[in-house]
């Protein structure tokens, strides 16, 4: 099974062209048979005639002439002919099989059938194994005349273009099989093309309704449920972005009232629970609208990305510890600013919960790989998982003074993802924690 091919295409083919070996085989073993069939009729017709021919121009020539004249003649393949005092066959010698007996007519009258006067005195036949046999016949003045036929044994496969045709068919076929299934199996590598698309940009282009009735058909139902998947997204967008809007107006009337209490510290409190709500709604709002999949892609150097948003992290917290260890320069192609949002969250989570950023940038197999250490206490093994969903928080290591609000990871895997990456948390041996993104060299 592991030489089994994985892909539609080549499964349809594989099968297509055993198939196709298959008919070959049994047509070309009919093919064998009936040439047999017909090289049999062939021999028992040759040699029947030539055994009435030399009979008769024998009984037409004088007597003393006849020795010669069978020592001179030309006979086919297989066949031997004498003219002896004796006869050939002797007594113990195995009889002919009736087969044999019907299929070269030696049973009387057989291939001697005509006037009495050329007819033989006393006809003995007898069985040479595997496939001959021998022929006494013997004349009106006492001689014999002694026919020894060993008939070549038939050649089904012989023919000089056999091969040569038998090759050009079967090239001929697989070239139509392969460029037949390669035109069937297309619509359906589309289709996944498309589907990958649109898991990455919900607004990727539709899928081109033409073909057979059921691509078409296929490629319709696809384009319907992207269609319904962007109004979805959209009509989710517009309600968290009213819901946002109206949220703004109450928590601004709280803001200014809060300004008017006598109590400073609970005027404190309030205020920074107003404003972390509105940094959570603006948050939730930049989710759900995923602005990066609306940026065109382009290309850009992912080193200087790298190091930017290490810069950035460093003007804003002089304090933290940042290093970058990768090359100077390396090339890529995608959304630079989205790239750049992820980058950042994974960067600010890392100074935030561990006290340091290093980043370490590579190119490996096709893929970059941008790898982000800090020397936090880390995670749980069974919840390294769970920290990508939506506004999940870990309460030992993050909560709402550290100012997250639980969307900086889910927003990272989502861009990465989009761009055909993804990423990865894992506890580091020496402790911390390091988040391992991964990118397609030309995303």
């Amino acid at each position: 099974m592991r030489l089994w091919p994985r892909s539609l295409a080549w499964r349809t083919a594989v099968l297509l062209l055993l198939g196709l070996m298959a008919v070959q085989g049994v047509g070309l073993t009919i093919h064998a048979l009936d040439r047999v069939e017909l090289q049999a009729y062939v021999q028992q017709r040759e040699i029947a005639a030539r055994t009435f021919n030399l009979w008769r121009n024998l009984m037409l020539l004088p007597p003393d002439r006849r020795a010669a004249f069978v020592a001179e003649v030309e006979l086919p393949q297989g066949m031997h002919a004498s003219f002896d005092n004796l006869p050939a066959v002797q007594p113990g010698m195995p009889p002919v099989p009736h087969e044999m007996l019907q299929r070269f007519r030696l049973n009387a009258p057989g291939p001697l059938a005509g006037p009495q006067r050329f007819r033989p005195r006393e006809v003995l036949h007898a069985h040479v194994p595997p496939n001959g046999f021998v022929l006494s016949l013997r004349t009106q003045e006492g001689a014999w005349l002694n026919l020894r036929v060993m008939p070549p044994a038939a050649r089904p496969w012989h023919s000089e273009n056999f091969l040569w045709a038998f090759i050009a068919m079967s090239f001929c076929a697989a070239a139509l099989i392969l460029w037949g299934v390669r035109r069937m199996t297309r619509p359906v590598t589309d289709l996944a093309a498309a589907a990958e698309a649109l898991g990455r940009n919900v607004n990727a282009p539709p899928l081109p309704e033409t073909g057979p009735t059921e691509t078409v058909q296929a490629a319709r139902a696809f384009n319907t449920m992207a269609s319904r998947i962007r109004r979805f997204v959209d009509d989710r967008t517009q309600m968290l972005a009213a819901i946002g809007h109206d949220l703004r107006t109450p928590i601004t009337r709280l803001r200014l009232r809060a300004e008017f209490l006598d109590d400073d510290e609970q005027r404190r409190k309030m205020l920074g629970d107003l404003a972390e709500m509105e940094a959570m709604i603006d948050a939730t709002l930049a989710f759900a609208r995923d602005d990066a999949a609306k940026e065109p892609q382009i290309a850009f150097d992912m080193a200087a990305l790298c190091q930017t948003v290490l810069d950035e992290a460093s003007d804003a917290a002089p304090e933290a510890k940042v290093a970058y260890d990768g090359p100077d320069r390396l090339p890529a192609t995608g959304r630079p600013a989205a790239l750049k949002r992820a980058l950042s969250n994974l960067v600010g989570n890392a100074l935030a919960y561990g006290g340091a950023a290093r980043v370490a940038l590579e190119a490996e197999g096709g893929h970059l790989r941008v790898r982000v250490e800090d020397d936090g206490p880390g995670i749980p093994h069974d919840q390294l998982e769970s920290v990508f969903q939506p506004f999940r928080r870990l309460e030992n290591s993050r909560n709402r003074e550290t100012g997250g609000t639980g969307l900086g990871l889910t927003i990272a895997r989502n861009i990465l993802r989009a761009h055909g990456g993804d990423v990865v948390l894992a506890n580091r041996s020496g402790g911390g924690l390091s988040a391992v993104a991964t990118l397609p060299s030309a995303t």
